[in-house]
C-alpha cells in the first residue's frame, strides 16, 4: 500500500510539472501574439491613413481643387515618400477621433492636434513637433480688448477641442454662452454673420485665415493658453510612433522639416529636437 501511495505521489508531481509546462507555453504564445506590429503593418499595406478635420487651415484642409492639403499634410507625405509608402488622409468626425483611431479605420491623427491629458491617457502620442497657442478672435469693430470685455457674450468653439474644455476653465467659462460647432471654420463663419460674438482657437488657425483671406479680425491674446501639437497613435503602436519621430528627426536635421514650415509660416515654427 506504501509503495501504490509513493507511486501515485510521483506521478501526480509529473502531471503537474507537465501542466506548468504546458502553461508557460501559452504564455509565452500569448506574449508573442501581442507582438507590436503597427509599422509592419502599415508596410505591408504600402499606406498610411492619416485621420484629420480637413479644414483646418493651414495644418490640414480641403483646397478649392477638392485636394487635402498642408502643413502636417506635407510633413506626413515625406515620411511616407521615405517608408516607401503612400499617404492616404481621410477626413474624419474630430469629436469622435480617438474611437475611430482605435476602430483601426486610421492610423494615426495628424491634425494640430494639441497635447492634454486625457489624449495621453488615451492614445500613444508622438514627442511634441509644433508650439501653438489658444486665442480669442473677434470682428475688427468688436469694442472688447480683452478676455473680461467678453463676459456675457457667445463664443464659438469646436467641439471636441482643448479650446472648448479650456474655455470651460477659465475665468469667464461661467460667464459666458459657449456655442460648439464642427469646426473652427465654421465657428468663424459663424462670427463673420454676427451669431457668435468670439471665436476661442488656435492661435495658428486664426492668423492664417486672417492673413491668407484678408479679414477684418483681430485677436486677443489676453488669457490665451500656451500648447504643443504632436500626432496620435493606437495606444500600443509604439513601433509605428518611433519611426515617424525617427524620420521626423531625420527631417529635422537635413533641413527638410524647415523647408516645409517656412512654406505655410514664413519661417521655421517647429520643435523637434
Amino acid at each position: 500500500m506504501l509503495k501504490i501511495k509513493k507511486l501515485l505521489t510521483v506521478l501526480l508531481a509529473g502531471a503537474m510539472l507537465v501542466g506548468s509546462a504546458a502553461c508557460g507555453s501559452s504564455d509565452s504564445s500569448s506574449s508573442s501574439s501581442t507582438e507590436d506590429d503597427s509599422l509592419q503593418k502599415v508596410l505591408d499595406s504600402g499606406k498610411l491613413v492619416l485621420g484629420l478635420d480637413a479644414s483646418f487651415k493651414p495644418m490640414g484642409y480641403t483646397d478649392e481643387n477638392d485636394k487635402i492639403v498642408g502643413f502636417d499634410i506635407d510633413c506626413a507625405a515625406e515620411v511616407c515618400k521615405r517608408l516607401n509608402i503612400e499617404l492616404v488622409p481621410q477626413n474624419i468626425n474630430w469629436d469622435t477621433k480617438v474611437d475611430t483611431l482605435n476602430a483601426g479605420t486610421i492610423d494615426c491623427i495628424w491634425n494640430g492636434m494639441s497635447i492634454d491629458a486625457s489624449r495621453q491617457e488615451a492614445m500613444n502620442l508622438s514627442e511634441p513637433y509644433m508650439e501653438n497657442a489658444m486665442v480669442f478672435c473677434v470682428p475688427g469693430k468688436s469694442e472688447a480688448k480683452s478676455m473680461a470685455d467678453l463676459s456675457g457674450k457667445i463664443i464659438g468653439v469646436q467641439n471636441g477641442s482643448t479650446a472648448q474644455e479650456l474655455l470651460a476653465a477659465s475665468e469667464i467659462g461661467g460667464s459666458v454662452t459657449v456655442t460648439p460647432l464642427a469646426t473652427n471654420i465654421e465657428a468663424l463663419q459663424q462670427m463673420d454673420l454676427g451669431l457668435v460674438d468670439a471665436v476661442y482657437l488656435d492661435s495658428v488657425v486664426a492668423e492664417y485665415e486672417i492673413a491668407d483671406g484678408n479679414k477684418d479680425w483681430k485677436i486677443i491674446s489676453d488669457g490665451s493658453e500656451a500648447e504643443q501639437y504632436a500626432i496620435g497613435f493606437r495606444k500600443n503602436d509604439k513601433a509605428l510612433r518611433d519611426k515617424v519621430q525617427e524620420i521626423l528627426k531625420e527631417m529635422k536635421d537635413d533641413g527638410t522639416l524647415a523647408e516645409i514650415s517656412t512654406k505655410w509660416f514664413g519661417k521655421d515654427v517647429t520643435t523637434v529636437k
